[in-house]
């Protein structure tokens, strides 16, 4: 199971509770997992203060992990009903064609190209974009809709990364927001 929490700001949200960073293993040790913390009992080294087991291994365990995901794009939401109204407004989905545009939105930036081939026009299809430029679904660049549509969450038996439906969505939800956003503050 993974559990991703977004903040606007992480540490102040870490601030509130105790918590063990979560590790991950390398070839020259254990290293702090980027964003993931356990809130429950783990074994902790007691000088690098993170957890002794790696985050896969982990989870085999039965530990659960919950990545605390610093999000920039909530800088500029004021409150909720904000947040709401943002969402609920369809973007301009050819500002997606231009590369400066692009070059601003989370997770988009740099995949211009796949997003002027593509011309996604909903949230469906904007999500299966990001879940084609993970590696583990690269292959499918190129292909024809209908291709993406049926393969792109399918499960992989790769290592590679890939996303889940559910992320995708979300994160094409979150871009939504953030074309809204810049286009309220480019007209405001």
């Amino acid at each position: 199971m993974d559990i991703d929490i977004d903040f606007c700001n992480r540490n102040i949200a870490l601030e509130k509770f105790k918590h063990v960073s979560a590790a991950r293993k390398t070839d020259t040790g254990m290293l702090a997992h980027n964003t993931g913390i356990y809130v429950h009992n783990i074994p902790t080294n007691p000088i690098t203060k993170l957890s002794n087991i790696d985050y896969k291994e982990a989870e085999k365990r039965g530990y659960f992990k919950i990545d605390f995901l610093n999000v920039s794009v909530y800088n500029g939401i004021k409150d909720n009903d904000h947040l709401l109204r943002l969402m609920e407004i369809e973007p301009i989905w050819e500002l997606l064609l231009k590369d400066e545009f692009v070059n601003l939105l989370f997770h988009l930036k740099g995949h211009c190209d796949i997003l002027k081939t593509y011309r996604p026009t909903s949230v469906e299809q904007l999500a299966a974009i990001l879940g084609m430029i993970r590696p583990a679904k690269r292959y499918l660049i190129g292909k024809d809709w209908t291709t993406v549509m049926n393969e792109v969450w399918t499960s992989t038996e790769s290592s590679d990364f890939a996303f889940k439906k559910s992320h995708g969505t979300v994160y094409a939800m979150l871009i939504v927001v953030q074309m809204n956003l810049i286009s309220e503050q480019l007209s405001g």
